[in-house]
């Protein structure tokens, strides 16, 4: 089944840059080589659900390990009986 989620990082425990975080978070998004759109609050990333589902928590420990010691991850998650695809609902804005 192909999911769509929505991941916002928040990092709140950590002596570096916020957004120097959040951009390691995206390089290891972009490194899965799942389809992802960034966006200014979050970035939304399409795939085989086990495989998004086990990037959350690569993220999670990856950040938690490397960057911050504490961390407030928001996921919205988009399932359905029928594959969803990204293209399907942005189309028509592009």
């Amino acid at each position: 089944m192909i999911i769509n989620v929505a991941i916002q990082l928040l990092p709140i425990k950590t002596n570096l840059d916020l957004i120097y975080v959040v951009d390691e978070a995206i390089k290891l998004i972009k490194e899965s080589e799942l389809k992802h759109v960034v966006c200014p609050f979050e970035t939304v990333v399409e795939g085989e659900s086990k495989i998004v589902y086990e990037l959350i928590e690569k993220l999670q420990n990856f950040i938690l390990k490397n960057y911050c010691d504490e961390i407030i991850m928001n996921l919205k998650i988009h399932a359905s009986k029928n594959d969803l695809f990204i293209n399907d609902k942005i189309e028509k804005y592009c």
